[in-house]
């Protein structure tokens, strides 16, 4: 829980929170994490065969979710890995698919 004394530090907090379900609350992006929460980490190739949308728009997704601090990513090869590396939004998505 928050501290609500200093209106604002609680202002930041809350705008940040907001931000970031913001960036969550996409059917496509819910996919995704979903996806990363069952197979823990996954490439755009399996992830755009899962949830059948174009590949850019995959990709597109995941941009927005790593510039969030939501994904992190490593190089392997030719391809990038992918996996949820912000665990209050695991935590989310999890509460959700109950």
């Amino acid at each position: 829980m928050i501290d609500i004394s200093n209106k604002e530090k609680t202002k930041k907090i809350l705008e940040e929170k907001a931000e970031m379900l913001k960036t969550i609350a996409h059917p496509v992006r819910l996919c995704i994490l979903t996806l990363l929460i069952k197979e823990e980490k996954s490439n755009v190739s399996d992830i755009q065969c899962c949830i059948d949308v174009p590949q850019p728009t995959v990709s597109q997704h995941l941009a927005k979710l790593k510039s969030a601090n939501i994904l992190s990513s490593e190089r392997n090869g030719t391809e990038i890995i992918y996996k949820i590396k912000n665990k209050e939004v695991k935590q989310i998505i999890e509460f959700i698919l109950q």
